[in-house]
């Protein structure tokens, strides 16, 4: 296990799993910045107002932290958003969003944490989604974004390797977060019916009925304290099942269980 002492920096730990988890590192006894857009005003946890779709603005947060701490002991990129609707009806614009955020995201804060992890290591974590592996109706550019998370975090655990840098994507399943309510939605189309709406009340229903943001926090956290860990990993034993599926069903099947479950 890694030693506690840490200077940890949080994307999105203004609230839900991000704060759960820098909780836990500070109570750890980890120095915690929380770059967000919005300041959560926890006490022992140190805020640095960043948007991760603006380059300059990721660079200024990690610049304070590496002039403050000379160091980046764990990177979690945690800051994420939803675009929900048929594919169709997706504006350019908020299909554009989606990746700038839980992509590009990621991609800048990597670019800024890696130079201040070289000489010494450290542990890059990403919060992704098991809809990375699921192609989920009227969630197509979520469900993207989340496995284009999963291949740069792939890439990256060879990359990194030569320098002591680990990697690793962490999976939940439906949690219950302030996340369900900022989701943009897509326009209505009539050609749908209201296969759209059923959809997604389907989703949100499953979210709001999740896991505690607490939990999956505490699974991150213990993720962090790994001198090893593996690429990616799956929160909880029946997303850890469906995951698994994944790899033995054939595609049609799969995807005809998934329209089975979320294509209403």
């Amino acid at each position: 296990m890694i030693d506690t002492g840490r200077i940890v920096a949080v994307t999105g730990a203004s609230s839900g799993i991000g704060l759960a988890a820098a909780r836990l590192f500070r109570d750890r006894g980890d120095k915690v910045y929380c770059l967000s857009r919005t300041d959560p005003k926890e006490p022992g946890i140190t805020f640095i107002h960043t948007d991760v779709t603006d380059e300059a603005s990721v660079n200024a947060a990690f610049g304070a932290i590496g002039k403050a701490e000379g160091r980046i002991d764990v990177l979690l990129s945690n800051a994420g958003m939803g675009v929900s609707g048929a594919a169709e009806c997706t504006t350019m614009q908020d299909a554009k969003r989606q990746l700038d955020v839980n992509f590009f995201g990621l991609h800048a804060c990597v670019r800024a944490a890696v130079p201040l992890m070289r000489a010494h290591g450290g542990t890059i974590l990403a919060t992704s989604s098991v809809a990375a592996v699921f192609a989920i109706p009227f969630q197509a550019f979520y469900s993207a974004s989340k496995f284009a998370v999963n291949a740069l975090v792939l890439a990256l655990a060879n990359e990194l390797k030569p320098f002591n840098i680990r990697v690793a994507a962490i999976m939940p399943g439906d949690v219950k977060t302030g996340f369900t309510g900022a989701r943009v939605k897509a326009a209505r189309d009539d050609n749908y019916g209201q296969s759209v709406e059923k959809s997604v009340a389907v989703m949100e229903h499953d979210e709001q009925n999740g896991m505690d943001p607490a939990k999956a926090g505490a699974f991150i956290a213990r993720v962090a304290m790994k001198r090893r860990p593996k690429p990616i990993y799956t929160i909880r034993l029946d997303y850890q099942f469906f995951v698994f599926l994944t790899r033995i069903l054939p595609g049609r099947t799969l995807n005809w269980l998934i329209g089975l479950l979320y294509a209403k």
